[in-house]
């Protein structure tokens, strides 16, 4: 638990003035006109509710209609390298296929692929401070090792690299960005572990409702080192970062987003937010009184805050 400390240092360091999020989704090969369909279907479900809710986030979506290209996508990180910001989140979306061969996975695209190793090196360009890597691929989980880094949130579709069925945790991912039952504490955002529990969530429900055995365990990382986890929580020490990274705002929160009158607002519930996070992580070592009382002070302060953010 002593990397607690730690953490709240990060997150309020990084919650600086409200800097404008940058979301790139990259559609790979498809292969098959079915998955091209698929594929495309969840990149524009992402695209238009993000869209839906009029925030400032800047959308780039490459590779629909038949995959991206090594070029595309190398091309879409150098932009991102040059105009992102140490204070713009910073989210890449995985569409599509991977494999794995033992030792190296690979995304797989239109002519050459590229492998985590490549992937990591170029996202290592870009300045953002916190950032988000989401491969909803087959073979995702082979891609772990090389993406998790400081200050990263990584997902993944798989557990291993061996888990080479075509997965549907995409989809369900996708739909975190239109379903209101995704933002499960109701504070008008979907954060990075709502929508990983939601998609991990509806995809155990898929397999149970197919009566099909499972060939996908979604996985997430968040602190810069080791493995996926499918719970993350206290006992594990995951999940921290995830649910201080904002995927989507709604309503009031998605209107503050886009008004610098109230930026300072948001940024202000969004710590108390983490705060809040934090001290749930914390309550095994706390004192029963101490946590309730300074639960209690952190709740008040947040309803103040979102008070002023309503008015």
């Amino acid at each position: 638990m002593n990397h607690f400390p730690l953490l709240l240092c990060l997150l309020l360091l990084t919650a600086g003035a409200m800097a404008r999020p940058v979301v790139i989704t990259v559609v790979g090969v498809p292969g098959e006109e079915d998955y091209r369909v698929r594929f495309d279907g969840w990149a524009q479900q992402i695209e238009r509710g993000l869209a839906k809710a009029s925030g400032n986030t800047l959308v780039k979506t490459i590779g629909a209609k038949g995959g991206a290209t090594r070029q595309e996508l190398d091309a879409a990180i150098a932009e991102a390298a040059r105009t992102v910001t140490a204070d713009d989140p910073f989210t890449l979306i995985l569409i599509g296929h991977g494999s794995f061969d033992g030792s190296d996975y690979k995304f797989n695209l239109k002519g050459p692929d590229i492998t985590a190793t490549q992937l990591a090196v170029a996202l290592d360009q870009i300045r953002s401070q916190r950032q988000l890597i989401v491969n909803s691929t087959s073979c995702s989980g082979g891609s772990l090792a090389a993406l998790v880094k400081p200050k990263r949130v990584v997902m993944a579709a798989t557990r291993t690299g061996t888990q080479k069925n075509a997965t549907i945790f995409g989809r369900y991912f996708a739909d975190a960005f239109s379903d209101a039952s995704a933002d499960t504490d109701k504070n008008e955002t979907v954060s990075a572990l709502e929508a990983f529990q939601y998609a991990q969530r509806r995809t155990v429900e898929y397999f149970e409702q197919e009566k099909r055995i499972a060939t996908e365990q979604a996985v997430l990382n968040d602190i810069g080192s080791g493995t996926g986890v499918r719970d993350p929580g206290r006992d594990n020490g995951q999940g921290l970062l995830a649910a201080a990274f904002p995927v989507l705002r709604l309503g009031a929160t998605a209107t503050a987003a886009a008004d610098p009158a109230k930026a300072d607002l948001l940024r202000r519930k969004e710590i108390l937010e983490q705060q809040i996070d934090r001290l749930k992580y914390e309550k095994d070592s706390l004192a029963p009184a101490d946590y309730r009382q300074r639960m209690n002070a952190l709740l008040l302060t947040l309803a103040r805050t979102q008070a002023d953010i309503d008015k």
